[in-house]
């Protein structure tokens, strides 16, 4: 598992945002082109990879009548840092203490506690210029080792396996062209999660708003009176946006406003907020809030704000629950794993979330990563093979159901 995990994290697969194509870089089919043929190689002779770089593949069950379970991982790697990690760094036995990236960087207990919790085990990390990529090349790694195993063990009772690897997650467009019919589960989980024990099924409702404010530029020496300075109407919109409402104040099930982006001149600005919160009534309230402060500030300024809010996903919880079976099928699994489940709201949102509503209930289980998204991302080997234990366990449980 670690040597695929290596393998996958040296290739580019970062996706772009400003690329209306799918998938957004060509990294991604390269990528897929190297899973499909492992998956061919183990035997999976239905493995495809379409034009959209969305992959699919399926395992006959060794029983009949039982459900059929779909695991699905993500291709492509966030935006934050360079994808590509060519150098990244293995320690065979962390022994505690703090960790050196390179000259300037180092994770340290004090900074990132659960460290502790990582004494003894194998561990990989970046050089401190990239991204290490286990979001979510750890879960294709998973994906991939189970795969093999239920291809060896067919005297094993286990029904149908769907895979499922998307691309451009990090960008909330993988479960755009994902064919829900084509893959053929009943459900499934995406393999996407942090630490050890993780299950979630619950996720932020999230909305992004585009802001255009056009100013009025002239030259400031005979600026009174007539110059609408559009960088200074930013500022004043930001700072009506409650502070408490930023991520840097918030946790748990709390929602925020995020300024991700903001770029311009005195005549004219453009602003990306992203909007996230548990609950439909609080999320509407949110993005209610922004409209008011535009419309103020059109009034104010006389229209010159221009605002769009777009919905990216929606909270998976209302559609899992019905199927809440599911849920404790994985919790049994992790219990089985000598673990305890680890219940919680993700703080951002994954394909599950997309795929629940498309009629796919699909909760997410914990990869054994860390600090996601930077160059302080690290991984556990042990936690990887712990995540493979349990998605073990979840499908053989399920073959009982069968005949």
């Amino acid at each position: 598992m670690l040597e695929r995990f290596l393998k996958y994290i040296s290739y580019d697969t970062q996706s772009n945002d400003k690329n209306e194509e799918c998938p957004s870089t060509k990294g991604q089919l390269e990528l897929g082109k190297v899973l499909v043929e492992e998956l061919k190689d183990l035997g999976i002779d239905n493995a495809v990879l379409d034009e959209h770089g969305y992959i699919y593949a399926s395992i006959e069950g060794t029983v009949k009548d039982a459900p059929k379970i779909g695991l699905i991982a993500h291709m492509d790697t966030a935006l934050e840092m360079p994808g590509k990690c060519d150098n990244p760094q293995i320690i065979e036995e962390y022994k505690g203490g703090d960790i050196i990236l390179n000259d300037k960087y180092k994770l340290t207990e004090e900074e990132f506690p659960f460290l502790k919790d990582l004494v003894g085990h194998k561990i990989v990390t970046t050089d401190g210029t990239t991204l290490l990529g286990a979001d979510d090349k750890a879960g294709l790694s998973i994906v991939m080792t189970a795969a093999k195993f239920f291809m060896e063990n067919r005297d094993l009772k286990f029904g149908d396996i769907k895979i499922g690897f998307t691309p451009d997650e990090e960008i909330g467009r993988g479960a755009d062209l994902f064919d829900v019919k084509k893959f053929g589960a009943d459900f499934a989980y995406t393999i996407d999660g942090g630490p050890v024990g993780e299950l979630e099924y619950e996720n932020f409702n999230a909305a992004t708003a585009t802001i255009d404010i056009e100013g009025k530029a002239v030259h400031p020496g005979s600026a009174k009176n007539v110059l609408i300075n559009a960088l200074l109407i930013a500022q004043e919109l930001n700072q009506m946006l409650p502070v408490n409402e930023r991520p840097e104040y918030s946790e748990g099930y709390e929602g925020f406003y995020m300024l991700d982006e903001i770029m311009g001149t005195s005549a004219k600005v453009n602003m990306i907020y992203i909007i996230r919160d548990f609950f439909k009534e609080s999320f509407d309230g949110k993005k209610n809030l922004l409209k008011d402060i535009v419309d103020f500030l059109n009034r104010k300024y006389g229209n010159i704000v221009e605002l769009k809010i777009e919905d990216s996903y929606y909270n998976m919880k209302e559609k899992v629950e019905p199927h809440i079976e599911i849920v404790d099928l994985a919790k049994e699994a992790i219990t089985q794993a000598g673990l305890t489940p680890i219940i919680k709201p993700i703080r951002g949102g994954t394909d599950g979330a997309r795929l629940s509503f498309m009629g796919l209930p699909t909760p997410n289980l914990f990869t054994g990563g860390y600090n996601y998204h930077g160059r302080y991302e690290i991984v556990s080997v042990d936690l990887m093979e712990k995540s493979l234990e349990v998605i073990k366990n979840i499908i053989l449980n399920n073959g009982k159901e069968g005949k």
